[in-house]
Protein backbone atom coordinates (compact mmCIF):
# COMPACT_ATOMS: atom_id res chain seq x y z
CA UNK A 1 0.00 0.00 0.00
CA UNK A 2 1.40 3.37 -1.11
CA UNK A 3 0.78 6.39 1.03
CA UNK A 4 0.50 9.75 -0.75
CA UNK A 5 2.00 12.85 0.74
CA UNK A 6 -0.44 15.55 1.82
CA UNK A 7 -0.98 18.41 -0.57
CA UNK A 8 1.27 21.40 -0.11
CA UNK A 9 -0.36 24.50 1.35
CA UNK A 10 -1.55 26.96 -1.22
CA UNK A 11 0.60 30.01 -1.71
CA UNK A 12 -0.83 33.27 -0.51
CA UNK A 13 -1.70 35.59 -3.39
CA UNK A 14 1.02 38.00 -4.36
CA UNK A 15 0.03 41.64 -4.41
CA UNK A 16 3.16 43.34 -5.74
CA UNK A 17 1.23 45.32 -8.35
CA UNK A 18 -1.33 46.54 -5.83
CA UNK A 19 1.34 47.52 -3.29
CA UNK A 20 3.46 49.27 -5.93
CA UNK A 21 0.42 51.20 -7.17
CA UNK A 22 -0.44 52.22 -3.61
CA UNK A 23 3.11 53.55 -3.15
CA UNK A 24 2.92 55.48 -6.44
CA UNK A 25 -0.47 56.92 -5.49
CA UNK A 26 0.80 57.97 -2.05
CA UNK A 27 3.87 59.57 -3.62
CA UNK A 28 1.70 61.46 -6.12
CA UNK A 29 -0.58 62.66 -3.32
CA UNK A 30 2.39 63.91 -1.28
CA UNK A 31 3.87 65.64 -4.34
CA UNK A 32 0.60 67.42 -5.10
CA UNK A 33 0.09 68.32 -1.43
CA UNK A 34 3.52 69.97 -1.40
CA UNK A 35 2.80 71.87 -4.60
CA UNK A 36 -0.57 73.07 -3.32
CA UNK A 37 1.11 74.21 -0.10
CA UNK A 38 3.57 76.24 -2.19
CA UNK A 39 0.64 77.68 -4.17
CA UNK A 40 -1.08 78.78 -0.96
CA UNK A 41 2.17 80.24 0.38
CA UNK A 42 2.76 82.23 -2.82
CA UNK A 43 -0.84 83.42 -2.80
CA UNK A 44 -0.66 84.47 0.86
CA UNK A 45 2.55 86.40 0.19
CA UNK A 46 1.27 88.23 -2.88
CA UNK A 47 1.29 92.05 -2.63
CA UNK A 48 -1.92 93.85 -1.72
CA UNK A 49 -3.43 97.18 -2.74
CA UNK A 50 -6.53 99.21 -2.00
CA UNK A 51 -9.43 99.19 -4.41
CA UNK A 52 -10.22 102.36 -6.35
CA UNK A 53 -12.96 103.27 -3.87
CA UNK A 54 -10.73 102.46 -0.90
CA UNK A 55 -13.28 100.10 0.63
CA UNK A 56 -11.43 96.81 0.28
CA UNK A 57 -7.97 95.33 -0.04
CA UNK A 58 -7.13 93.52 -3.27
CA UNK A 59 -4.47 90.82 -3.37
CA UNK A 60 -2.47 90.89 -6.61
CA UNK A 61 -2.04 87.15 -7.08
CA UNK A 62 -4.10 86.27 -10.12
CA UNK A 63 -3.63 88.88 -12.90
CA UNK A 64 -6.75 90.84 -13.87
CA UNK A 65 -6.50 89.82 -17.52
CA UNK A 66 -6.30 86.08 -16.73
CA UNK A 67 -9.58 84.17 -16.84
CA UNK A 68 -9.84 80.49 -15.97
CA UNK A 69 -12.45 78.71 -18.14
CA UNK A 70 -14.69 77.28 -15.45
CA UNK A 71 -16.73 75.06 -17.78
CA UNK A 72 -13.71 72.95 -18.76
CA UNK A 73 -12.39 72.88 -15.18
CA UNK A 74 -15.75 71.81 -13.73
CA UNK A 75 -16.16 69.23 -16.50
CA UNK A 76 -12.89 67.61 -15.43
CA UNK A 77 -14.04 67.68 -11.81
CA UNK A 78 -17.28 65.87 -12.69
CA UNK A 79 -15.56 63.41 -15.06
CA UNK A 80 -12.98 61.99 -12.64
CA UNK A 81 -15.54 60.17 -10.43
CA UNK A 82 -17.05 58.60 -13.56
CA UNK A 83 -13.62 57.22 -14.51
CA UNK A 84 -13.19 55.81 -11.00
CA UNK A 85 -16.66 54.25 -11.18
CA UNK A 86 -15.86 52.58 -14.50
CA UNK A 87 -12.56 51.32 -13.07
CA UNK A 88 -14.49 49.78 -10.18
CA UNK A 89 -16.87 48.18 -12.66
CA UNK A 90 -13.85 46.55 -14.27
CA UNK A 91 -12.91 45.11 -10.86
CA UNK A 92 -16.46 43.82 -10.42
CA UNK A 93 -16.30 42.11 -13.83
CA UNK A 94 -12.81 40.68 -13.18
CA UNK A 95 -14.02 39.00 -9.99
CA UNK A 96 -16.81 37.34 -11.98
CA UNK A 97 -14.59 36.35 -14.94
CA UNK A 98 -16.67 38.58 -17.21
CA UNK A 99 -13.95 39.47 -19.69
CA UNK A 100 -16.24 41.18 -22.20
CA UNK A 101 -17.61 43.76 -19.77
CA UNK A 102 -14.22 44.11 -18.07
CA UNK A 103 -12.70 45.14 -21.40
CA UNK A 104 -15.61 47.48 -22.06
CA UNK A 105 -15.16 49.17 -18.68
CA UNK A 106 -11.43 49.63 -19.27
CA UNK A 107 -12.08 51.05 -22.74
CA UNK A 108 -14.48 53.59 -21.24
CA UNK A 109 -11.88 54.59 -18.64
CA UNK A 110 -9.31 55.10 -21.41
CA UNK A 111 -11.70 57.33 -23.37
CA UNK A 112 -12.55 59.33 -20.25
CA UNK A 113 -8.85 59.75 -19.46
CA UNK A 114 -8.21 61.11 -22.96
CA UNK A 115 -11.20 63.45 -22.55
CA UNK A 116 -9.69 64.80 -19.32
CA UNK A 117 -6.37 65.41 -21.07
CA UNK A 118 -8.24 67.20 -23.86
CA UNK A 119 -10.11 69.37 -21.36
CA UNK A 120 -6.87 70.41 -19.65
CA UNK A 121 -5.30 71.31 -23.00
CA UNK A 122 -8.43 73.35 -23.76
CA UNK A 123 -7.94 75.25 -20.48
CA UNK A 124 -4.38 76.12 -21.52
CA UNK A 125 -5.52 77.23 -24.99
CA UNK A 126 -8.32 79.44 -23.67
CA UNK A 127 -6.25 81.09 -20.95
CA UNK A 128 -3.49 82.13 -23.38
CA UNK A 129 -0.85 82.69 -20.70
CA UNK A 130 2.89 82.13 -20.86
CA UNK A 131 4.90 79.98 -18.51
CA UNK A 132 7.20 82.84 -17.47
CA UNK A 133 4.62 85.65 -17.43
CA UNK A 134 4.55 85.77 -13.63
CA UNK A 135 4.42 83.79 -10.39
CA UNK A 136 0.77 82.83 -10.86
CA UNK A 137 1.32 81.60 -14.41
CA UNK A 138 4.42 79.58 -13.47
CA UNK A 139 2.73 77.94 -10.48
CA UNK A 140 -0.43 77.28 -12.50
CA UNK A 141 1.47 75.44 -15.21
CA UNK A 142 3.59 73.56 -12.66
CA UNK A 143 0.62 72.21 -10.70
CA UNK A 144 -1.76 71.53 -13.56
CA UNK A 145 1.07 70.13 -15.69
CA UNK A 146 1.98 67.68 -12.93
CA UNK A 147 -1.66 66.63 -12.71
CA UNK A 148 -1.73 66.21 -16.47
CA UNK A 149 1.27 63.87 -16.30
CA UNK A 150 -0.41 61.82 -13.57
CA UNK A 151 -3.52 61.48 -15.74
CA UNK A 152 -1.40 60.49 -18.73
CA UNK A 153 0.14 57.79 -16.55
CA UNK A 154 -3.36 56.64 -15.64
CA UNK A 155 -4.32 56.43 -19.33
CA UNK A 156 -1.17 54.37 -20.03
CA UNK A 157 -2.02 52.07 -17.10
CA UNK A 158 -5.55 51.69 -18.48
CA UNK A 159 -4.30 50.81 -21.97
CA UNK A 160 -1.95 48.16 -20.57
CA UNK A 161 -4.79 46.64 -18.52
CA UNK A 162 -7.07 46.80 -21.56
CA UNK A 163 -4.61 45.02 -23.84
CA UNK A 164 -4.11 42.31 -21.24
CA UNK A 165 -7.88 41.94 -20.85
CA UNK A 166 -8.49 41.74 -24.60
CA UNK A 167 -5.64 39.22 -24.80
CA UNK A 168 -7.56 36.84 -22.53
CA UNK A 169 -5.74 37.33 -19.22
CA UNK A 170 -8.51 36.22 -16.88
CA UNK A 171 -6.17 36.05 -13.85
CA UNK A 172 -5.53 39.80 -13.80
CA UNK A 173 -7.69 40.68 -10.83
CA UNK A 174 -4.73 42.22 -8.96
CA UNK A 175 -3.83 44.41 -11.95
CA UNK A 176 -7.43 45.53 -12.38
CA UNK A 177 -7.73 46.29 -8.66
CA UNK A 178 -4.47 48.28 -8.76
CA UNK A 179 -5.77 50.16 -11.77
CA UNK A 180 -8.95 51.12 -9.88
CA UNK A 181 -6.89 52.22 -6.88
CA UNK A 182 -4.84 54.53 -9.09
CA UNK A 183 -7.93 56.18 -10.57
CA UNK A 184 -9.45 56.61 -7.12
CA UNK A 185 -6.27 58.37 -6.01
CA UNK A 186 -6.30 60.57 -9.13
CA UNK A 187 -9.88 61.57 -8.33
CA UNK A 188 -8.95 62.57 -4.77
CA UNK A 189 -5.83 64.45 -5.89
CA UNK A 190 -7.65 66.35 -8.62
CA UNK A 191 -10.48 67.29 -6.23
CA UNK A 192 -7.97 68.99 -3.93
CA UNK A 193 -6.25 70.71 -6.85
CA UNK A 194 -9.57 71.80 -8.37
CA UNK A 195 -10.70 73.41 -5.11
CA UNK A 196 -7.43 75.30 -4.51
CA UNK A 197 -6.45 76.26 -8.05
CA UNK A 198 -9.71 76.49 -9.98
CA UNK A 199 -12.22 77.49 -7.28
CA UNK A 200 -10.25 79.57 -4.78
CA UNK A 201 -7.78 80.73 -7.44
Amino acid sequence: MTLALPAAPQQSPRRQTLVATALVAASAAMLMAGMLAMWLKFRAGAPTRESSDGLKIIKDWMPKDVTIPEVAANTMFVTFPVAALMAQWAVYCAKRKDSQHRSLALAIVAVIGLAIVNAQVAVYAQMEIGLADGAFQTMFYAITGTMLLLVAGGVAFTLVALFRSVGGRDDDQQVISAHALYWYSLTAIFTAMWFVVYVQK
